[in-house]
C-alpha cells in the first residue's frame, strides 16, 4: 500500500463511522414494553426519564482544584496504622 493511500483510507473509515449515528427518538423494540413502574410509583417512566442520570451517578465537583503548590492543613484523621 502506498503512503498517500493510507490517509485516504483513514479518512474514508472515519467518515463511514461518523455516518453510523442515529438521531431518531428512542423507543422500545417492537414487541417489548418499557420496564414496569418503580415500587410505589403510580405511572411508568417515559424513555427520556429512564435516560436521565441520577445525581449519584454523575455528581458535580464540589471542591476547587488547587492551582499552585500549597502547604496542607493538619488532618486530624491522618492517623498512623495501629
Amino acid at each position: 500500500m502506498t503512503r498517500p493511500a493510507r490517509p485516504a483510507i483513514a479518512l474514508a473509515a472515519l467518515l463511514a463511522l461518523a455516518a453510523c449515528g442515529s438521531r431518531a427518538t428512542l423507543e422500545p423494540a417492537p414487541g417489548t414494553n418499557l420496564p414496569p413502574a418503580p415500587y410505589g410509583a403510580e405511572n411508568r417512566l417515559e424513555v427520556e426519564e429512564l435516560l436521565e442520570l441520577p445525581a449519584l451517578a454523575a455528581p458535580e465537583r464540589s471542591v476547587e482544584l488547587r492551582r499552585r503548590s500549597e502547604e496542607r492543613e493538619d488532618d486530624p484523621f491522618d492517623l498512623p496504622p495501629e
